[in-house]
Order: structure tokens, then C-alpha cells, then sequence
């Protein structure tokens, strides 16, 4: 017995009956010959972390865009935060932490760069539309690895998927992601807007405040202890009515006086203005994308879906550039 299949016997000898095993994966698309070391879920939890495309999400708004501190969350630290409040749970739980150390690290692979203006402005553009989620098994799938993608299992595919408020992951590992995703971005993006002077705890209804806890800290402690103590042996994960309307009632207030306010979100105009006008000028000149992707065309690809795949890989920073090489003139060079 090899040290993977060690581990995999002591999944099932410690999890709850309820988890997903390893052994038991539905597998991956191309066929591979097993890790003697290391479980399938482990293999896409590496594969996933040492991407590119995992890479720039340093690099990518999360809320705030181009924030002026240090101390701004974007959608690398949010995608760490999503993974450290998924393995609390899935480990308490006694559910597969490899499994969500994958999912919540490849969720949003496929994120634009500005967040969801560019989501926003990419959806409008391309005519089949445009979705970070579907975009990020998308990456995960095809667009790394020049083309030959992570071939990750169908467990993390369907999690990851499925993260956003309306999916429904086959897996218990996968509804935690989904729950984690909300609590993390509504905790942090509610830090980050007290930081920015945006929003203070008066914002809050004390009914919210005396039921969830004082500051963000003690409403994290409430909605992980809430999930835990909630779906503790059944099989599907849930919050208590009560718990789970107060983090319906603090989101809606997130949207209201940040995510939708116009003090907080002003520069997003200009940022969906500038990704415009990046696609329109990609679709007339496919030539000056990056190689890779000028060939998809030339092979007969869409070339609305290869222009989102190039635009929502960017980062903001490389975004920008682009738009200045491109449509910004240059200073007369002095002689």
C-alpha cells in the first residue's frame, strides 16, 4: 500500500459518512495514472495553486478599485479567506478538506480584472454572454497550459461551478465554498469599507448587531459556528433561519451602501469604458492579442469568446497598460 492509498484509507476510517472520498471521485476528463503520494483532490488543490491564472489574482479588484492602503483585500487574499473559512467548517464537520482547499482556491479563476464591472461590461459585449464562474472552469478546463488545461476532477469542477449564490453543488464540500464565498466577501468587503470611511457600524441595525455580534470579527464567529452547529451530521449544510436571514438582511445592506454607492463604485464607470473599448479594438485586430490566442481564431474559434477569454485574463494593472499603448498618444521623442 502506497502513501496515497494510506491516506485514502484513512479517509474513510475519520470523515463523515457523509464526505467525499477520494477514492470514490468521479474522475477527471482525460485519464491519468494515480499519485503514489498524494490524493486526487490534493493533486488539484497543487495544480490549481501553482497556475497562472491563480497567480494574478493578486492583481485583481476585489470591491475597491485601485484602493489607497496597503491593507485592501483583492481577489487573491479574498480567494484565501474563502479557503481558510471552508477548511474551519469542512474540518469540524469531519467533510474532506482537500476537496474545498480546491474549490474555494479555483473559484474565481476566471474573474475580470476590476471585479464585476468587468464582468459586467464583458457580459454585455460578448453575445454569448459572460460569467466569472462558467469563466473560471473555463480556464481551469482549457485555457491553462497553452490550451491543455489542469484536468481537474468533476467534484472540484462542480464546486467550483456551482459557487455562486444560485448553484447547487453535488457535493457537501461544494455547498460550503458556496457559503463560505458569501460570508468571507460580505465580512471583508464590510472591514475594507469601514477602513475606507465608507461605512461604520452605526450602518448597521442594532437588531443585526445584537444577533450577529458587535464588529465583523464576532458576525464571522457567529456564521461559521452557526453552519457548523447546523449541519452537523445531516447531509447538506445549512445555517439556522434566523442566522441566515440577518446575513440576507447584512448583504442587502452591503448593496446598498457600498457595492451600489456611488462614492464607492465611481471609478467602475470608466473602468467598464476602457474594457469596451480593449474588446472592440481585440475583435478588429485579433493579430495583437497574445500569440496563443490569435491562433484559437485562426483555427476557427469565435472570436467573441477568444477576445473574453484574453480580456478577463488580464490584470488591472496590464489591462491599463494595454489601453494606454493602445489608444493613449505618445510624447514627441526629443532628439
Amino acid at each position: 500500500m502506497n502513501i496515497r492509498e494510506s491516506m485514502e484509507q484513512r479517509e474513510r476510517e475519520l470523515l463523515s459518512p457523509f464526505a467525499a472520498f477520494s477514492a470514490d471521485s468521479k474522475g477527471r476528463e482525460r485519464f491519468e495514472e494515480e499519485c503514489d503520494i498524494r490524493t486526487a483532490y490534493q493533486r488539484d488543490r497543487d495544480r490549481i495553486l501553482h497556475c497562472k491564472s491563480f497567480r494574478r489574482l493578486k492583481d485583481k479588484t476585489q470591491v475597491f478599485l485601485a484602493p489607497q492602503g496597503d491593507h485592501y483585500r483583492n481577489r487573491l487574499t479574498h480567494t484565501l479567506e474563502v479557503s481558510q473559512i471552508s477548511r474551519t467548517i469542512a474540518k469540524a464537520l469531519q467533510l474532506n478538506e482537500d476537496l474545498v482547499e480546491a474549490i474555494a482556491l479555483g473559484h474565481d479563476l476566471g474573474h475580470t480584472p476590476f471585479g464585476h464591472a468587468g464582468e459586467r461590461a464583458l457580459d454585455r459585449l460578448n453575445p454569448a454572454g459572460f460569467a466569472h464562474y462558467k469563466q473560471s472552469v473555463r480556464v481551469a478546463q482549457f485555457l491553462e497550459k497553452d490550451g491543455e488545461g489542469l484536468n481537474l476532477t468533476w467534484e472540484v469542477l462542480d464546486g467550483i461551478l456551482n459557487h455562486r449564490t444560485s448553484g447547487k453543488p453535488a457535493t457537501l464540500e461544494g455547498q460550503i465554498v458556496r457559503f463560505s464565498d458569501k460570508i468571507a466577501y460580505i465580512h471583508h468587503d464590510m472591514d475594507d469599507a469601514q477602513r475606507a470611511g465608507i461605512l461604520t457600524e452605526d450602518n448597521i441595525p442594532v437588531t443585526l448587531r445584537i444577533t450577529l455580534g458587535y464588529n465583523t470579527k464576532e458576525r464571522l464567529n457567529t456564521f461559521v459556528h452557526n453552519i457548523i452547529e447546523n449541519s452537523m451530521g445531516k447531509d447538506h449544510i445549512q445555517m439556522s433561519d434566523e442566522i441566515q436571514e440577518a446575513l440576507s438582511e447584512l448583504r442587502a445592506i452591503m448593496f446598498e451602501e457600498v457595492y451600489t454607492n456611488p462614492n464607492a463604485k465611481k471609478e467602475e464607470k470608466r473602468a467598464e469604458e476602457m474594457l469596451t473599448q480593449l474588446y472592440q479594438y481585440y475583435l478588429r485586430h485579433p493579430e495583437n492579442m497574445s500569440r496563443e490566442y490569435g491562433e484559437q481564431i485562426q483555427k476557427g474559434a469565435d472570436p467573441n469568446i477568444v477576445v473574453c477569454d484574453y480580456i478577463s485574463g488580464m490584470t488591472d494593472q496590464y489591462s491599463m497598460d494595454r489601453f494606454r499603448e493602445i489608444f493613449i498618444p505618445k510624447s514627441w521623442e526629443v532628439y
